[in-house]
């Protein structure tokens, strides 16, 4: 193959060789399996080069599910249970997977089903966001489920980067509104026209 692709045929390695100084550029071996080999005449640095720039943009643009923990006590607090239910809120939102840990203390071990209903409770909340994963188990001390999002990790980044960016246009630096001036704003130009009406 040329350096643009094209075919040029079954040639020997020699006359391959020659084609590659010819040219100034590396002869390659792009199909060692076919029969015979087929090789490509190109720049080897620059094509290493652009291969390792392509990798480069392919892993800073690949989206990491991140796990995010919630622990909860069986007999939580109304209050204290909407706080941690945002939390999971967020993180879905923000397209992670969110592990909800029980504790059980003392005498609550021998309630396991309190921790199992709070967490069906919890699950039930957030459906329209996220779906259980795991169901929940116990581990010891603690009864552990999990939650993945609805949302793959770049979708979300990127709905928070369209929303970001319709803020910033919504409400333009400098522009000047219908509203925007208040009582003192025309005080300068009121003294001048009280000034001439006196000089009159």
């Amino acid at each position: 193959m040329g350096p643009n692709g094209e075919q040029v045929g079954i040639v020997s390695i020699g006359d391959a060789l020659k084609l590659a100084q010819e040219s100034d550029l590396d002869l390659v071996e792009v199909a060692a399996t076919a029969r015979p080999p087929v090789c490509k005449l190109m720049d080897y640095g620059k094509f290493k080069y652009e291969s390792a720039m392509k990798a480069r943009e392919a892993r800073r643009n690949q989206a990491h599910t991140i796990i995010k923990e919630i622990k909860l006590r069986p007999k939580i607090d109304p209050h204290d249970y909407e706080t941690k239910k945002g939390h999971v809120v967020r993180f879905l939102k923000a397209g992670d997977k969110v592990k909800v840990t029980i504790m059980f203390r003392g005498r609550e071990q021998s309630r396991p089903e309190l921790g199992f209903r709070l967490l069906q409770r919890l699950a039930e909340d957030v459906t329209e966001l996220g779906f259980v994963e795991s169901q929940p188990k116990q581990d010891g001390r603690n009864m552990i489920m999990v939650i993945g999002p609805h949302k793959k990790k770049a979708e979300a980044k990127a709905e928070r980067a369209a929303a970001r960016a319709r803020t910033d246009g919504d409400s333009p630096e400098g522009d000047l509104h219908e509203g925007d001036l208040h009582e003192g704003d025309l005080s300068l130009d009121h003294d001048m026209a009280s000034a001439s009406e006196q000089q009159e």
